[in-house]
């Protein structure tokens, strides 16, 4: 019993912290490069309706996870163009995002699916596949454990890949470098418009892939309430991480475990269900309350970067 409760946590744990991973990842880079994004919800709600709609019409759920990441991406170069280029409030841009990504997401889907909020179920062939399925039988810890989503394990392989763009290549060299001293880049030749665009983009798909693993992974369709704050998880997440992919990824991990002691514990009578939807939140308050300013945020963000004429 044992080790088929830990088995059913682990695989809570692998379906519930890749959309944040994804998203917390993407939220590092535009942090990192000077720029605050607390538009990651946004971004996330129109990367899982774009997600949902592209694999209901085409069979591909592939192809639909990619295609929402795509929708955040556009979101992203909407909030670079308007922090960036416009020298915006980068939070009441990143708040105008939270409700254009939901309200968009919303507009499409009536207008696709037959004034409807809610698209149709996918069928499993249009979800995104699970790997070594039929190698473990069902329900044992080998099945619960490996034959997931390979979507959950790339997001692990993805941390170390952006640990070393951080930490090991002349482009996270700039990148940290706009977020802490912009006008020193300029004047040595680095453009950081592009840097922040770039990273601010970035920041959208990655967010936009989070987005789509929802719906093409847990919940097999797009709903209004589909992320239900999980792109601000996925924010206290990165606080919690202090801004680095590593730090990062064990804050997910956190509230990865939170969420699969909840679904562990959802099917029985001994907690109220009510309060085991509240743990992730709670989880969320204290992370803020006792991380925000234990981590170093870099020097200039949410500073708009003005270029000397």
């Amino acid at each position: 019993m044992l080790i088929t409760n830990l088995g059913l946590l682990i695989n809570a744990m692998l379906i519930s912290t890749p959309p944040l991973l994804l998203a917390g990842l993407g939220s590092c880079f535009s942090e990192r490069s000077g720029v605050v994004n607390i538009g990651i919800e946004g971004m996330m709600t129109l990367g899982a309706f774009v997600g949902a709609a592209v694999a209901y019409f085409t069979g591909n759920g592939w192809l639909g996870f990619f295609c929402g990441g795509l929708a955040g991406a556009l979101l992203g170069l909407i909030h670079a163009l308007v922090c960036v280029s416009m020298h915006a409030d980068q939070t009441i841009a990143g708040t105008a995002i939270n409700f254009i990504g939901p309200g968009f997401a919303i507009f499409l889907c009536k207008a696709v699916f037959e004034n409807s909020s809610d698209s149709p179920a996918l069928d499993t062939a249009a979800k995104l596949p699970k790997m070594f399925v039929g190698v473990f039988p069902a329900g044992s810890f080998g099945y619960n454990v490996i034959s997931t989503y390979p979507v959950a394990y790339l997001s692990f392989v993805l941390v170390l890949l952006c640990w070393f763009v951080f930490f090991k290549t002349r482009f996270g060299m700039r990148l940290r470098a706009a977020g802490e001293h912009p006008e020193a880049c300029e004047t040595l030749g680095i453009n950081v418009y592009v840097v922040r665009y770039i990273c601010v983009i970035l920041s959208g798909f990655l967010s936009g892939l989070g987005g789509a693993f929802v719906t093409l992974a847990t919940v097999s369709q797009f709903r209004p309430a589909v992320i239900v704050g999980q792109g601000f998880i996925a924010i206290a997440a990165v606080i919690f991480g202090k801004f680095t992919p590593q730090g990062t990824l064990v804050g997910c991990l956190i509230f990865g475990f939170c969420n699969g002691i909840k679904s562990l514990l959802g099917g029985s009578n001994i907690v109220s269900p009510n309060i085991l939807s509240m743990i992730p939140y709670v989880v969320t308050l204290l992370t803020l309350i006792f991380f925000v300013g234990a981590g170093h945020v870099p020097a200039a963000n949410g500073k708009p970067f003005v270029r000397n004429k």
